[in-house]
């Protein structure tokens, strides 16, 4: 009994999903600004980018600096 219960929840949530892409395909062109991608948007801040460059470039120059200290005494 329990089986036919979800069968029949998912059942229903198909067919509710299905209607709701009907209605968006008929709408095709004509979306709203508010539900339209935004290209524009970074996938991270500023300040993480900038600490992420902080740390490589600081890295890698404290690595030239150790490398180059190193040869000189050996």
């Amino acid at each position: 009994m329990s089986i036919e219960l979800f069968m029949t929840t998912s059942k229903r949530l198909a067919e509710r999903k299905n209607a709701r892409f009907q209605k968006n395909v008929t709408r095709r062109g004509s979306v709203p600004e508010s539900s339209a991608k935004k290209g524009s948007d970074y996938p991270i801040g500023p300040i993480l980018l900038g600490f992420f460059v902080f740390v490589v470039l600081g890295s890698s120059l404290f690595q030239i600096i150790r490398t180059a200290t190193s040869r000189g005494m050996a």
